[in-house]
C-alpha cells in the first residue's frame, strides 16, 4: 500500500491535470499561448496522513480513548471535539464538545499551528488515522508552486508532525521518570559543563504553570518561542509574568534536559524526558495531590466532608491512629 502511495507526486498530479483540461474550454486564446500564457499549478492544501492498525481494535480504541481523556487537561489541544453522524451548522443548539464517547460517536483529536491543522481519530473501529492538513504551505517556508522540491518538503512536513504526536502520545504512556530523575529535576544541579541548573520545585505555581504549557500538541510542529510561552502562561495562570521569567524558566529548562533548542532558530521542543517529567508533574498535581488537598480541608462544612470518601477515609484513619498512639502510651 505504502509503494502506491510513493508513486504519487508531482509528475502525477501534472499529468492528471493536463489529461483533463484539454476537454475543457480554456480562456486562452491561440496568441496567448504563443505569447507564452500557460497554467501553473499552486497547492491550495496538502494533506499528509497516516494509518496505524491495531492487531485487538477494542484495545486500540479503549488506549485512544484514555489518550482524549489525559489530553483534555495535560496536552491542552486547541479543541477537542467529538464529531456526531450528522450535518452541523451554526444553527445547531448545544455546544458540542464532551469527552462522553458513545455509540455512534467518533472521537477526534485535533490541534492548530497557524493556518494548517492535525487531526487524529480511530478510523473503522480499527486503526488509529492521523492526518496533517497544511493549507498555506508559508507557515513553514515552503513555496506554492507545484513542482518536487515543495512536494517533497511538504511531505516531509508533514510526516514528521505525524510522528511527533504519534511519540508523543506513546511517551505520555510510558512508565513515570524513577527517583533519581525525579531528584535531579526538582533539586538544584550543575551541567557536564559546569554550568548551575537551578531546581524545578514540584508544586510551585509557577513551575507547574510552564510545564503544563509546554505539553501542548500545538509545539509538536515547529516547537514553541519564548513569546508563545508566554501567552500560554498567562493564560494558565492568575500570576503576572514576564518575558525575562520565561526566559529564566527556559534556561533552567535547558539544563536539565528537558527541551532542546532547534538550531539556527529562536525556537525549542520539549525532549522525550522532558515530556514525560511534565506529564508526571502535571497529572499528579492536578488529579492527584490539588483535588485530594481540596477534599481534606478542614475548613469544609461537615455535609460537604460526609460525601467525600476521601475525607471520610481519612478521618477513620486519623481517629484509629489516635486511639492507638493513645493506648500505647496508657500501657506504657
Amino acid at each position: 500500500m505504502q509503494k502506491i502511495c510513493d508513486r504519487l507526486g508531482p509528475a502525477a498530479v501534472k499529468s492528471f491535470f493536463w489529461r483533463w483540461v484539454r476537454r475543457l474550454p480554456s480562456p486562452f486564446t491561440q496568441a496567448d499561448l504563443r505569447a507564452g500564457y500557460v497554467y501553473e499549478l499552486a497547492f491550495r492544501q496538502f494533506e499528509v496522513s497516516d494509518t496505524c492498525m491495531f492487531d485487538r481494535p477494542q484495545a486500540g480504541r479503549m488506549w485512544f480513548e484514555g489518550v482524549i481523556r489525559d489530553h483534555l487537561d495535560v496536552g491542552r489541544p486547541d479543541q477537542i471535539a467529538l464529531v456526531f453522524h450528522r450535518r452541523l451548522t451554526r444553527c445547531t443548539p448545544g455546544t458540542f464538545r464532551t469527552r462522553v464517547l458513545t455509540r455512534g460517536v467518533d472521537p477526534t483529536l485535533c490541534c492548530y499551528y497557524k493556518s494548517s491543522r492535525m487531526k487524529q481519530y480511530f478510523k473503522e473501529g480499527r486503526a488509529l488515522r492521523t492526518e496533517t492538513v497544511i493549507s498555506d504551505t508559508h507557515d513553514f517556508g515552503i513555496g506554492r508552486r507545484v513542482c518536487a522540491l515543495n512536494w517533497y518538503a511538504l511531505r516531509a512536513v508533514g510526516e514528521s508532525a505525524n510522528r511527533c504526536l504519534c511519540d508523543a502520545e506513546a511517551a505520555d504512556a510510558q512508565p513515570a521518570p524513577d527517583v533519581a530523575t525525579f531528584c535531579r529535576v526538582t533539586q538544584p544541579s550543575t551541567t557536564d559543563d559546569g554550568l548551575y541548573a537551578a531546581g524545578l520545585r514540584f508544586g510551585e505555581a509557577r513551575v507547574m504553570t510552564v510545564l503544563a504549557a509546554l505539553v501542548g500538541f500545538c509545539h509538536l510542529v515547529r516547537g514553541f518561542r519564548n513569546r508563545q510561552i508566554v501567552e500560554r502562561v498567562r493564560a494558565l495562570g492568575a500570576a503576572p509574568y514576564t518575558t525575562r521569567q520565561a526566559t529564566y524558566d527556559l534556561r533552567r529548562l535547558k539544563r536539565k534536559g528537558l527541551i532542546v533548542k532547534l538550531a539556527h532558530t529562536h525556537r525549542y521542543q520539549l525532549t522525550s524526558l522532558g515530556r514525560r517529567v511534565a506529564v508526571l508533574f502535571t497529572k499528579t498535581y492536578g488529579r492527584v495531590l490539588a483535588p485530594g488537598l481540596s477534599a481534606l480541608d478542614l475548613r469544609l462544612p461537615e455535609d460537604v466532608t460526609s460525601r467525600s470518601p476521601l475525607n471520610t477515609a481519612w478521618r477513620t484513619f486519623e481517629r484509629v491512629l489516635d486511639d492507638y498512639i493513645q493506648a500505647q502510651l496508657i500501657a506504657a
